[in-house]
């Protein structure tokens, strides 16, 4: 396993440490099951789309929480799901956990369940008081020349 030692960054710059975090939890997902599968889309400019395969499932048997710029899909089979004798299972419908790190104004925008795959609406809002905006600059008209009072010469 590969480390990455932040020192040098920490002693010239404030409020990186969630980099660290990142980093680190990008490196210990790389061991973790790959259960359930699923795709993150570009929908837009400023959308995505997270679709995961959770066949066998209900709404009732997932959650989908957000916390900390964490989203957190985790599903659970019910127990008063009728029981069947199952000859063959191909379809896992075990329990799982996924966990998604979200970038800074990243909020969810809803989520659907539609033939065996959850669609999760991810959409970037940024705060009207980060965006960009142009400062008017202020101050009197320019003095013209011809504007400007003659100073009568003296003889």
């Amino acid at each position: 396993m590969t480390t990455y030692d932040f020192a040098p960054l920490f002693r010239t710059a404030i409020g990186f440490d969630r980099l660290a975090r990142l980093a680190d939890n990008a490196a210990s997902t790389q061991d973790a099951s790959s259960y359930p599968p699923y795709n993150i889309e570009k929908t837009g400019d400023e959308t995505y789309r997270l679709t995961m395969a959770v066949a066998g499932f209900r709404p009732e048997e997932l959650d989908l929480v957000v916390k900390d710029n964490t989203l957190v899909v985790s599903g659970r089979v019910l127990p008063d799901a009728p029981k069947h004798e199952v000859l063959y299972r191909g379809i896992a419908g075990r329990a799982f956990e996924r966990r998604f790190v979200l970038a800074d104004h990243i909020v969810v925008d809803g989520a659907d369940l539609q033939h065996g795959l959850l669609h999760v609406g991810l959409k970037r809002v940024v705060p009207e008081a980060l965006k960009p905006r142009r400062i008017a600059i202020g101050g009197a008209e320019p003095t013209r020349i011809a504007d400007v009072p003659q100073v009568a010469q003296a003889a």
